[in-house]
């Protein structure tokens, strides 16, 4: 486990010459030659995406937090028991969606230059904050969900580097029990725990330039790092899928190849916190569970062909109360519940293939997590 010291007054500097930047032309090109301020990448079409949407709705009053994710809100049962934000990548938008499929709450970019691309969701402990990663726009945010305000970001906007306050490519961004957040930095090798109080990068493990199977000390390119229960992160690697459970404090209790995973997306624990759940990001794309003891799989969806076909999931999940599975197909633009027993598609939102930001349409879904903190049940007098 490496360490690193807190430098805020260097990352103070650099926040103030990119917000300088932004204003001045000349100092921009300062910023540009500073190694402190990254490499700045290009920005294309297809990273703007549909740009500053919304769904136009009339967005009903939130309810007040009175559930936790080990006591949760009223359930609406099968086929999905609560609601579920989603991060809806090329709207650049998070938006919840109810189990009746109404819209009842949404985050539109406020900034496209520093918010864009939004890939992963993450409810806070308390229900009350939002941890979200954006890869191609190298930087990781917190939002306060009632206030629908960005509270902190790490990383600058467009540009890439591995330096303090920096970020290559970031994937997933939780929150830890402690308050801090833990992302995975993919082009850079490393997983990062940040304390947003200070800036500070308090863990890191992988080294920058060093991409292979080694943990904690080398990681080959890992793109989720997810906690578990007990504090333990479930952490995955692109290359070879591999999947390992690590402490906080770094030690490894295992590490195995996820069966049947061409490109392995943020390895999830079930339920019970004894098996995996992993995405295949392939087409056509396959959902696993498999008991990392024995690489058995113990459940497996694959459809090659028709409206079943899974297209580059990025995220897979088991439902608590029904052990259905929630996934996200990001390339046929969809959200969807694959029934356990029948592996049936019971309930989707997005209209498979078709774009949009109107309500019923997403646009490159991306990451999603369930709202199980209000009672939107009884608000909406379901």
């Amino acid at each position: 486990m490496l360490h690193t010291t807190n430098r805020p007054a260097r990352l103070k500097l650099i926040a103030l010459a990119v917000l300088a930047s932004l204003c001045n032309p000349v100092l921009a090109q300062k910023v540009k030659k500073d190694p402190a301020a990254g490499i700045e990448v290009t920005v294309t079409p297809e990273m703007t995406g549909a740009g500053m949407v919304s769904s136009g709705v009339t967005l009903p009053p939130i309810p007040p937090v009175t559930g936790s994710r080990t006591n949760r809100a009223p359930s609406w049962g099968k086929p999905l028991p609560y609601p579920i934000v989603i991060a809806d990548r090329r709207n650049n938008r998070l938006i919840e969606i109810a189990p009746d499929k109404s819209i009842v709450w949404e985050f539109p970019s406020p900034n496209l230059k520093f918010y864009r691309g939004n890939e992963d969701v993450n409810f806070s402990a308390d229900g009350k904050q939002i941890a979200v990663s954006e890869e191609d726009n190298f930087d990781i945010h917190l939002v306060d969900y009632e206030k629908k305000e960005l509270t902190w970001t790490y990383g600058i906007p467009d540009h890439r580097g591995k330096g303090p306050g920096l970020l290559n490519y970031p994937d997933d961004a939780h929150f830890l029990a402690d308050g801090q957040v833990v992302t995975a930095d993919i082009r850079n090798c490393r997983i990062l725990i940040i304390d947003p109080k200070t800036n500070a990068i308090t863990t890191q493990w992988g080294t920058p330039g060093q991409c292979k199977h080694n943990p904690p000390k080398q990681l080959a390119y890992p793109n989720g790092a997810t906690p578990m229960e007990n504090g333990d992160l479930l952490v995955t690697e692109i290359q070879d899928a591999w999947i390992s459970r690590v402490t906080r404090e770094g030690k490894v209790l295992w590490s195995v190849k996820a069966p049947n995973i061409h490109y392995p997306s943020d390895a999830f624990p079930t339920a019970d916190g004894k098996q995996v759940i992993v995405a295949d990001f392939w087409k056509p794309g396959r959902i696993v569970i498999f008991d990392p003891s024995t690489r058995k799989v113990t459940w497996e969806y694959f459809v090659k062909e028709g409206e079943g076909m899974l297209d580059h999931c990025s995220i897979a999940r088991e439902l608590p109360e029904t052990g259905d599975i929630l996934v996200v197909d990001d390339l046929h633009d969809r959200v969807m519940v694959i029934d356990r027993k029948t592996k049936a598609i019971i309930w989707q939102y997005g209209v498979t293939g078709k774009k949009g930001h109107t309500p019923g349409l997403l646009n490159y879904p991306d990451g999603v997590d369930l709202d199980v903190f209000r009672d939107w049940k009884s608000a909406l007098h379901k």
